[in-house]
């Protein structure tokens, strides 16, 4: 269809801002002013005959209809918002008001392009939904969940990880990562050369289209399988430096990203990077009060919180547990002979012991100078928790060489079984500790007991 001849109307029209359309009952275009150009990178021409619906992002699609079935009806709609796709492929919000001539069977609309103002009420939004994020998150994983929901409020972010980096270790990690084609990255040292380095070494945002990928050495090394068409990354920077890097990916079909994406992106990753920062203080600060500092085994604090826990599920699932109370007999004589780095140092050997001695859901502890605490979870039978306590025997009696030094400790343990002998951690605990005096007062003082203690 060819656009109207143009009238003194028309002409005035062309001079607006504002786009002004009329389309057909099947939301064809059948009049377009030159501005529609500047909003929708498309000439006149080339929007005569086009379908409204078929520019307008599909997310958009159903609300939109209901609003033209209203303004079919005889009810104008005014600052009506949906969005398009330019020809250029980048998103435009527009807010309309629009009218039907029944005299003419055309809607008549005029189109404001309100792309940057959304932007800039996104950008706001997303400052203050980090800033909430940072106090609802339980854990990182969480924080890093809710951040990758806000970040896909201001851009397509289908492929979205974080890259963590500790620049005391030099350690890149990707504690959250979702991508579509590449697996989760392992913890690595940062690579000089590649494009996370570039990012953290540098300070500087990366973006890389399908007109610079091929011109970039690092790309075509780094996307040699997966072939993305988009990849932008920004620097997390604190004020302790860059911590890391948050990057955003699309693959054939999907967005390009563009300057204004690495603009808005970098002005959020600011926030981020604090946010990030603040929870790692919290769980460094956490782990500092339920951990013990020396052997960095969980204190009594957090094996109380692990034997309760434990306990209730043994009890709903009438299920059995053991503790495991463990001194040290020849322990005082290094201390006082060799000095305290040296017991340290056998200290931190033997909670190392003790942890390979068990499995990953059990709990080693620390309670004291040279007692331990072994809760293990989920047992079948009682007969587990002694082969358990013979492992840890035959673990702890080979000697330690601290120093030039060859020495040994010989530990005294003692068990207590739930149900048998408790039905709270405060029973547990007690009991195990009163089989271990016993084992340790005993003529073979290095012997098992379990049972009841007179």
């Amino acid at each position: 269809m060819e656009p109207k001849a143009y009238t003194p109307l028309a002409s005035f029209i062309d001079l607006l801002m504002d786009a002004v359309f009329a389309v057909d009952a099947d939301a064809n275009v059948v009049y377009a002013s030159a501005s529609c150009e500047r909003i929708f990178g498309y000439t006149p021409q080339e929007m005569v005959g086009k379908n409204m619906f078929d520019m307008m992002l599909p997310e958009d699609r159903e609300d939109t209809r209901k609003s033209v079935v209203e303004v079919m009806s005889g009810h104008p709609q005014f600052n009506y918002e949906n969005r398009y796709v330019r020809k250029d492929g980048q998103v435009v919000h527009i807010m309309w008001s629009t009218r039907w001539s029944p005299a003419e069977q055309l809607r008549i609309g005029v189109g404001r392009d309100i792309t940057e103002r959304k932007r800039a009420e996104s950008m706001q939004a997303a400052v203050y939904a980090i800033a909430e994020a940072a106090y609802a998150a339980q854990d990182l994983l969480a924080l890093f969940q809710r951040i990758h929901q806000i970040v896909g409020t201001l851009l397509r972010a289908d492929n979205f990880f974080v890259a963590l980096y500790d620049k005391d270790t030099e350690q890149l990690s990707f504690p959250y990562h979702v991508d579509e084609r590449e697996k989760k990255p392992k913890p690595s040292r940062l690579a000089a050369g590649t494009l996370y380095a570039e990012i953290i070494q540098t300070g500087q945002p990366l973006l890389l289209t399908p007109e610079t990928m091929a011109l970039h050495p690092r790309a075509r090394q780094a996307f040699a399988d997966t072939n993305p068409i988009c990849w932008l990354g920004v620097p997390l920077k604190s004020h302790n430096g860059t911590i890391g890097v948050l990057v955003v990916k699309s693959y054939p079909g999907g967005v390009c990203y563009t300057d204004k994406d690495q603009e808005l992106l970098q002005f959020v990753s600011t926030q981020i990077a604090t946010v990030i920062e603040r929870q790692q203080m919290q769980i460094r600060l956490r782990h500092m009060a339920q951990h013990d500092q020396l052997t960095v085994l969980p204190n009594r604090g957090l094996l109380h919180d692990r034997l309760k826990a434990a306990l209730s599920i043994a009890h709903r699932e009438r299920g059995r547990l053991a503790v495991l109370y463990i001194d040290l007999d020849k322990f005082k004589p290094i201390n006082d002979t060799l000095g305290h780095s040296v017991g340290d140092m056998v200290l931190q050997e033997v909670a190392q012991r003790l942890s390979q001695c068990v499995r990953e859901t059990d709990t080693v502890a620390r309670v004291g100078g040279d007692e331990f605490v072994v809760l293990l979870k989920n047992i079948s039978r009682p007969e587990q928790a002694a082969l358990i306590a013979e492992k840890i025997r035959g673990a702890l009696s080979e000697p330690f060489a601290i120093e030039d030094h060859k020495l040994s400790v010989a530990p005294s343990i003692g068990i207590a079984l739930y149900p048998e002998h408790g039905n709270d951690e405060q029973q547990l605990l007690k009991h195990a500790d009163k089989a271990m005096y016993f084992a340790k007062n005993r003529d073979y003082r290095r012997q098992l007991s379990i049972g009841p203690i007179d």
